[in-house]
């Protein structure tokens, strides 16, 4: 736990600031995507841009749940059909500012904290880095579909490949991540690597 940030849009503050960049990173993706740009193929091969937006907001939503013990998405996000009414970025904040609230109550102190993938509880940092692996990672997904400077900055790259070393390899088993891909190149490149992501990816 470090110095304070307020997840912009939720108007909160976590005190975690991997995880309050990797919210910023994810609304201020979503909230520029170009409007007829939903529909567009993204790096997750089965899924548009809206199902990836749905699918990481049930996602934050399952964090904080996980830690609450209140209700989860009413939606499958690893079936997402991109149906959303209205904007997807109506979806998106409340359940973005639901885990900003749920990780805000954890201390850094704490043994462990409950999250919604295996092994199902981490240390209270490496569990806030997992919600912000997996918001970061979806808004890099978005800005590459949508012609979008990528919001991995360098920072938010090391401490995310950081968490992922830690959490990734068991996760490969539910197809949750792609194998990893061999290559060099700088902070973010060695991030999407590591995820099985193509960074030059194109449609």
């Amino acid at each position: 736990m470090t110095t304070p940030n307020s997840t912009p849009g939720t108007g909160l503050t976590t005190g975690w600031d991997l995880l309050d960049a990797a919210h910023a990173a994810l609304l201020g993706t979503v909230r520029r995507v170009p409007a007829g740009a939903w529909t567009r193929p993204t790096p997750c091969a089965e899924w548009n841009v809206a199902q990836v937006v749905q699918h990481a907001a049930g996602d934050q939503l399952a964090f904080a749940a996980a830690i609450t013990g209140g209700p989860g998405p009413d939606f499958n996000p690893f079936a997402p059909d991109g149906v959303i009414d209205g904007a997807p970025a109506d979806l998106l904040e409340p359940m973005v500012a639901a885990c900003a609230a749920a990780w805000a109550t954890v201390g850094a102190d704490a043994e462990s904290v409950p999250v919604p993938v295996p092994p199902h509880a981490l240390p209270p940092a490496v569990g806030a880095g997992a919600a912000a692996l997996d918001a970061a990672v979806h808004a890099w997904d978005v800005a590459r579909a949508t012609g979008q400077p990528s919001p991995l900055t360098p920072g938010l790259a090391v401490g995310l490949l950081d968490v992922a070393r830690q959490i990734v390899e068991p996760l490969r088993r539910y197809g949750a991540y792609a194998p990893a891909i061999e290559g060099a190149g700088d902070d973010e490149t060695a991030l999407l690597h590591y995820l099985g992501r193509d960074p030059h990816w194109t449609a």
